[in-house]
């Protein structure tokens, strides 16, 4: 079977560390969708690893691990991310997949992502720049290149005549600052040494560990609002993100699904623009940043913060099936007095635990239930019965709202914190 581990809210959940604990249960971790604007943040041994496009399993020497064709892949950021991890896991080659049919972004995708968010002005949705959205433009429009093709005689020719079309678009938008030679040198580079890594067929790759048994967890990356379906449109990423993804990101069929595992903050974040309903300003929000580091783990840019949010919750846990919860981040709210959740959207002149269709356009007031903090430190409690009492309530009203069981409560960034409840 094939579980799924995905976020559940805007992203930055802390997925990287809960898959990479998972992990150890499972034959092979698989990204299925998404590309370099995804960060996975995993602290081991006191050093700090952000992967990109790698899966998060690559940390645990028996797993196999899958890029597989619903990603997008950049081949420069590919080997620097495969650099970083080099010294602390060696062998990294020998169990990393990456799928010939994953689209590949192109120095030009980059350079489109930037003179079209630059033109924006004002209506920014807070891209990443990291070409991710044109590179799905041309997968859907049908000419884009994959990572198979790099093993073609033809493939500089093919990449010259994508290039020539992007670079008549980008003189539609005002010039940028861009080095598009530069990026090109470091692109064909990494393309080369990409050549001497495991290319598979994704799709026969995985459904062949499937009919020996083996088991594989799938990794999300972004989080369930980000969708290009469902999420807050149309400040979303470019892909699937929800747990239907993972059918057309690896290529199964959706009667492998088993356990859907979804992950969220005891509050919620959110990076660039687009509509955040639970949001907090001024110093309040700048509090629960400051405690919670929340910058991001790839653009650095600050996140921005508000209060758990219910009804948005219950929407992507309906829309993924999870049958499962993990909340991190508690440790952030150890000092507060006071907490709040949301529990209902006004708009439209009535009270509603359902999302409107257009988050953007609406207006929308929240009303909110108050906790009383725990105030106290969680560092090394390794029990939920030895939780602080009011933090151990927190939890129970929220598996009672949600109708999903709380697994895994995440109490710091190290692999080590983290509770599991059977």
């Amino acid at each position: 079977m094939v579980d799924v581990l995905l976020g559940l809210q805007w992203g930055d959940e802390g997925k990287g560390k809960v898959v990479d604990y998972l992990a150890r249960q499972y034959d092979i971790v698989a990204r299925f969708q998404g590309g370099p604007n995804a960060g996975h943040t995993l602290v081991l041994d006191g050093q700090k690893f952000v992967l990109h496009t790698i899966p998060s399993g690559i940390f645990r020497p028996q797993v196999l691990n899958l890029i597989g064709n619903g990603v997008v892949i950049d081949p420069t950021t590919l080997i620097k991310e495969m650099e970083s991890i080099a010294a602390a896991v060696p062998n990294f080659g020998e169990r990393l997949f990456i799928a010939k049919k994953a689209q590949l972004i192109l120095p030009s995708h980059r350079l489109l992502d930037t003179v079209m968010e630059a033109a924006k002005g004002e209506g920014k949705i807070g891209s990443t720049l990291r070409g991710i959205g044109p590179t799905y433009t041309d997968k859907i429009a049908r000419r884009g290149l994959r990572m198979g093709d790099i093993l073609l005689p033809n493939f500089k020719a093919r990449y010259e005549e994508l290039k020539a079309e992007h670079l008549k678009m980008a003189q539609i938008y005002p010039a940028v600052d861009f080095d598009l030679a530069g990026q090109e040198a470091a692109f064909f580079a990494a393309v080369e040494t990409l050549k001497g890594h495991q290319l598979v067929d994704g799709e026969y790759f995985i459904n062949k560990q499937l009919a020996q048994g083996k088991k594989v967890l799938a990794e999300g990356a972004q989080g369930s609002m980000l969708d290009i379906d469902f999420g807050t449109y149309p400040f979303v990423t470019s892909s699937n993100t929800i747990s239907a993804g993972v059918c057309n990101g690896l290529g199964v069929a959706p009667q492998k699904i088993g356990e859907v595992i979804g992950i969220t903050k005891a509050y919620c974040t959110r990076v660039g623009s687009g509509p955040f309903p639970s949001e907090l300003f001024g110093e309040e929000g700048e509090n629960l940043r400051q405690a919670g580091g929340e910058f991001g783990a790839t653009t650095g840019r600050p996140r921005r913060c508000g209060w758990l949010d219910l009804p948005q919750l219950k929407y992507t846990i309906m829309l993924s099936g999870v049958t499962q919860l993990v909340i991190t981040k508690v440790d952030v709210l150890n000092e507060m007095e006071e907490l709040k959740v949301a529990t209902a959207y006004n708009y439209g002149g009535q009270k509603s635990q359902e999302l409107p269709h257009d988050l953007v356009l609406e207006d929308i007031s929240l009303d909110y239930r108050s906790y009383a903090g725990w105030k106290s430190s969680l560092k090394g409690i390794q029990k939920f019965e030895d939780f602080p009492q009011k933090l151990q309530d927190y939890i129970h009203s929220l598996e009672t709202e949600l109708g999903v069981p709380m697994k895994m409560i995440s109490t710091g960034p190290e692999r080590e914190a983290l509770i599991i409840r059977d």
